[in-house]
């Protein structure tokens, strides 16, 4: 059996961490969906900003909506979501077929938004209006600010991925936030089925750490934080809140692995896919891990329950001197600050090229 399907028959779904429009018009995330059993994509503003900043196969679109009076948000979210709507009828069929856990797709808020949390329950309800799909999830990253934006975009029926969480705290309170969110709605008598993912991020882990822990320890931060969290998950899955909230309907939060591509060119390049088999979860790759893990990566055991030995591992980093609850606020922060870089470099782009296309 080939490495993907054996993942899949695990129980882990597998979604690309990437979309183009170049891969939309040439068939290549066609292909994704019928050979390597992609059911699900994500996106992020560095993923648009080198998308739309390489090429010109926006540059016709820019041009017509530059020309209709759009411009710097506006413009580019309805670029976003042409793309994102191409996606999500894609996978439409896995959507269904799984009874809506699978078959999304992911569409930012500002990053500028990250520590506003009215100003992120008003974009994730604009986004979600706009988008008209109903498997299109909007990222909402799970900073102090963002977790009660969380809720209430749930309690709102809005499908939330949570972005940038790096700990089993970060994880804990966003669970907690959606299943607050769908308490709410069964209070007010709404249905109770809004989807959501909670993504944890790994490899940033290491690449924190790589020159200033022992050689042996390199690459293992990550994946021990992975384990810490996975047990958080099946703690709360198994919790009696969630096991009301299921029995009124609820769906499940699912975990979804994200930054799973390896950075340091000495470890294996499925290091992180490989290390994460875990069922009921869901790992977004880039094109070159899903290639090279459908090439040659190899499935062993399913991580366990309880974390397997991620505590040990977590005591020897602390041993080494890495504060890991400093290090998780850090790790939030400068994602959320290395996001809103690329939101401004992409605004600048699409402003340069607005301006020229447009009087072209």
């Amino acid at each position: 059996m080939k490495p993907i399907q054996q993942l899949r028959q695990l129980g882990q779904s597998l979604w690309l961490d990437n979309i183009t429009r170049d891969m939309l018009d040439d068939g290549s995330l066609r292909r994704y969906i019928d050979e390597l059993s992609i059911t699900g994509l994500t996106s992020n503003p560095s993923i648009f900003n080198a998308a739309i900043g390489e090429g010109r196969a926006y540059d016709g679109d820019i041009r017509a909506k530059a020309r209709a009076g759009l411009a710097g948000e506006d413009l580019f979210i309805e670029l976003a979501l042409d793309d994102l709507r191409r996606a999500a009828d894609l996978f439409r069929p896995a959507f269904k077929a799984s009874q809506q856990a699978d078959g999304w797709v992911s569409m930012e808020v500002s990053p500028l938004l990250a520590h506003d949390t009215e100003g992120s329950i008003r974009s994730a309800s604009d986004i979600h209006d706009k988008a008209q799909r109903p498997n299109l999830y909007v990222k909402i990253p799970g900073t102090p600010e963002g977790v009660p934006a969380i809720e209430a975009s749930i309690y709102a029926g809005v499908p939330i991925n949570v972005t940038l969480l790096f700990s089993r705290e970060q994880y804990v309170a966003v669970a907690q936030a959606y299943m607050r969110g769908i308490e709410r709605r069964l209070e007010a008598g709404l249905d109770p089925r809004v989807g959501s993912v909670a993504s944890l991020f790994v490899s940033r882990w290491d690449v924190a750490v790589q020159d200033k822990v022992p050689e042996e320890l390199r690459n293992r931060l990550g994946i021990a934080i992975g384990g810490r969290v996975y047990q958080a998950y099946r703690e709360q899955l198994a919790s009696k809140r969630w096991q009301a909230l299921a029995e009124a309907g609820a769906r499940p939060q699912r975990l979804l692995w994200a930054s799973t591509g390896s950075k340091d060119p000495k470890a294996s390049d499925t290091l992180y896919v490989e290390a994460l088999a875990a069922p009921d979860t869901i790992d977004t790759m880039p094109d070159k891990t899903l290639l090279a893990f459908a090439d040659h990566g190899t499935v062993g055991s399913a991580m366990r329950t309880d974390g397997g030995d991620a505590e040990q591992v977590l005591a020897r980093f602390a041993d080494a001197g890495v504060d890991i609850d400093a290090l998780a606020q850090q790790l939030q922060q400068e994602g959320a600050a290395s996001f809103v870089k690329s939101w401004k470099q992409l605004l600048q782009r699409i402003a340069e090229k607005s301006g020229r296309l447009a009087g072209a």
